[in-house]
């Protein structure tokens, strides 16, 4: 820039292309921009080739010579350069990204930026998965193509609602070799980098104007090394492209078939675009000539290639069909036949692919009136404007106690240097602890574990956020976020576990403690479960375990009834049942009325019947609905002979049916009975 005594900032932009570095000086003065002075000087040997930095000393020079050329003629001294990074080792990832909300909320900014921010990274996410390399990138910038409301397209997201927002996004990437090749030219030549864009957005700034973006237009910047291609449409650059093939390849066939050397072939080219007779050298210093005719049939294959290629390399950017325009920029396109072809290839009209120069410069002032205003300047002047558009450079940072270089686009964030050291995604926000898994009543379950804490983020010592902006020189710092502790669970909190069996005992309700089986073995409320457990929900306790928790005495003396049915130690008592424990009841049968006497008869007698006239047979004893009941004067007893011995009326119906049971199971009324059953007849409700 100029020196502090100078009335007005000059800018210096430098284009350092393939086969030459032209400089420009200029300045604002209202909409106009001002031209002080240009230099063009070619490099001596081919120090660069398709647009990268192959000798960087060689590279320096050149620009050493344009920079003193400069300097004489406008008599000031000229430090900092605005400078553009090729097409050629530009890389571009395209992301469609959504977010999700679990309710319908009012978008904030804070929500757009943070779509922006998941895009990026996972634009850089992608680049990284298509683009394997022990090569380091630095995404450079970024372009909204669209966003997306609740999956409509929108313009802008802030303050609708919604439930999902999206957004497609074009992220650039340049590898770290090109920007310090580029950087270490321009300090050998002893200037500063003062901002680095890329050439095709330094060319679509002078050469599609914003008011034009709405339209589907390509710019072709067609240089000597590669042709850099740009697509606009509805306001924004959809996508970036670069072909390695331009200017060259026609100097290269030139000079086969002239049989010269490429310095020589190059001017050939170029005075073939105004002489109809240029002469020559060839390399036996024989003196020739060539008619631009002839010369243009020459190189015509050359030229159908290229625009072919240029061709399908836009419809394959524009989503598979034609723009419906394309500028055509840089020396490489101005050879006749060029925009024709292309023309040709996208099935477009001749008249909709151009060459834009002086169309596109109403507000370019040139004080040099000798200059040849031409698509040759576009990109040169872009350089020197993109000063005032972006005043983009890279920076270095602090990370974490390591030094970061990374692009400076005038909002760089915390999250952005993160992303550029590859720090965790998920180092910044709270990480679920292990989780437990385990089976239910036959259906596998988690539960997740509890979050961590955040990540710390500080910038230069104060508090900051993945928002916060930084600057050169800041001192940044983050400690990663933690997991939480392993997710625990205990039997109470299963779902679908109430905590207690409510039954009646001997009268009283009582609440038992739920069980469950744990892999085959009962656990109570307070069991934590563990990884992989086979769990059951119980939901009802045996007798025994009962008797245990009321601790009941003597359960061998006593006869439990469940329902007022007989029970034994393993019959289950569900929700609501009803347990109760009698003493059991000893049946003396010496003391039972005539048992002497009629055991006495029994042993002493073989006849049929006795002197009392007393039927002669077995006697039994069984408990009918829980009394003793003897039952004698038969061989054999069967069910219906109990109704002889019991108040019984069966001819007053008292229920649906009448119910019989042998010990415990159902009886048929002819079935037989012996000593010691336990009989049940009730009727049923």
């Amino acid at each position: 820039m100029a020196d502090n005594n100078q009335p007005i900032q000059l800018v210096y932009g430098l284009d350092i292309g393939t086969r030459s570095v032209v400089g420009t000086v200029g300045y604002r003065k209202g909409k106009k921009f001002i031209v002080t002075g240009m230099a063009r000087k070619e490099h001596e040997t081919r120090a660069m080739l398709d647009g990268q930095i192959h000798d960087i000393s060689k590279v320096a020079e050149t620009i050493r010579e344009v920079t003193d050329e400069l300097e004489n003629k406008l008599s000031t001294k000229l430090n900092r350069v605005c400078i553009a990074a090729a097409g050629r080792v530009l890389k571009t990832a395209q992301s469609h990204t959504v977010i999700n909300f679990s309710d319908e909320r009012v978008i904030s900014e804070e929500d757009v930026y943070t779509l922006n921010s998941t895009a990026i990274e996972d634009a850089y996410k992608q680049f990284l998965n298509e683009n394997y390399s022990d090569m380091k990138f630095y995404c450079v910038g970024s372009s909204i193509v669209r966003y997306y409301l609740n999956d409509s397209v929108m313009t802008n997201l802030e303050n609708h609602k919604a439930k999902s927002i999206g957004v497609d996004i074009i992220a650039t990437f340049l590898p770290d070799e090109v920007v310090d090749g580029l950087y270490k030219a321009i300090e050998m030549a002893g200037l500063e980098v003062a901002s680095l864009t890329l050439e095709p957005i330094a060319a679509i700034g002078l050469a599609i104007p914003e008011r034009f973006r709405l339209l589907n237009i390509a710019l072709v910047d067609v240089g000597a090394g590669t042709s850099d291609i740009s697509i606009t449409k509805d306001g924004s650059i959809i996508a970036f492209g670069m072909l390695p093939t331009a200017g060259d390849s026609l100097t290269e066939t030139i000079a086969n078939h002239c049989m010269v050397d490429f310095n020589t072939a190059e001017k050939i080219k170029k005075q073939g675009t105004s002489k109809t007779k240029i002469s020559y050298k060839d390399i036996m210093g024989t003196k020739m000539t060539i008619s631009r005719e002839e010369l243009a049939q020459v190189v015509a294959d050359d030229v159908e290639k290229m625009a072919q290629m240029v061709a399908e390399r836009i419809i394959e950017l524009n989503g598979g069909k034609a723009v419906g325009a394309v500028f055509v920029v840089g020396g490489g396109g101005v050879f006749p036949g060029y925009t024709e072809c292309l023309a040709k290839h996208l099935g477009v009209s001749n008249n909709r692919v151009a060459l834009r120069g002086k169309e596109v410069m109403d507000d370019i002032v040139f004080e040099d009136n000798s200059l040849k205003v031409d698509s040759l300047l576009v990109t040169p002047i872009g350089i020197a404007l993109s000063f005032y558009e972006e005043t983009n450079n890279f920076i270095y940072v602090d990370f974490n106690g390591n030094k970061v270089k990374i692009y400076n686009n005038n909002s760089l964030t915390v999250m952005d240097v993160a992303m550029q050291t590859e720090f965790p995604s998920n180092g910044f926000f709270p990480k679920s602890g292990p989780s437990l898994t385990y089976v239910l009543d036959g259906v596998e379950r988690m539960v997740r574990g509890p979050l961590g804490e955040p990540a710390v983020i500080k910038v230069n010592g104060e508090p900051a956020n993945l928002h916060s902006l930084i600057k050169e020189h800041d001192i940044i710092e983050v400690i990663e976020s933690t997991a939480g502790p392993a997710a625990s669970l205990r039997v109470a909190d299963l779902p679908g576990y109430k905590g207690s069996v409510k039954v009646k005992v001997n009268g009283m309700d009582i609440a038992l403690p739920k069980f469950v089986s744990v892999n085959g073995e009962l656990q109570s409320e307070y069991y934590e479960i563990a990884q992989g457990d086979d769990i059951q929900i119980l939901d009802y306790y045996t007798v025994e375990q009962i008797a245990q928790f009321m601790d009941i005495d003597d359960t061998d003396n006593k006869d439990c009834i469940v329902n007022n049915l007989p029970a034994n130690a393993d019959t289950k008592v569900y929700e609501n049942f009803s347990v109760e424990w009698k003493e059991k009841i000893a049946i003396d049968f010496a003391s039972l009325p005539e048992a002497e006497e009629t055991a006495e008869e029994n042993d002493n007698s073989d006849d049929s019947s006795n002197g009392n006239n007393h039927p002669v047979g077995k006697k039994i004893v069984v408990i009918v609905n829980g009394s003793p009941v003897v039952m004698e004067g038969k061989a054999s007893y069967v069910f219906v002979d109990i109704f002889d011995r019991i108040s019984f009326d069966l001819s007053r119906p008292q229920g649906k049916n009448i119910i019989t049971r042998k010990n415990g199971e159902s009886a048929e009324y002819m079935e037989e009975i012996h000593d010691g059953d336990i009989i049940e007849v009730f009727w049923e409700n």
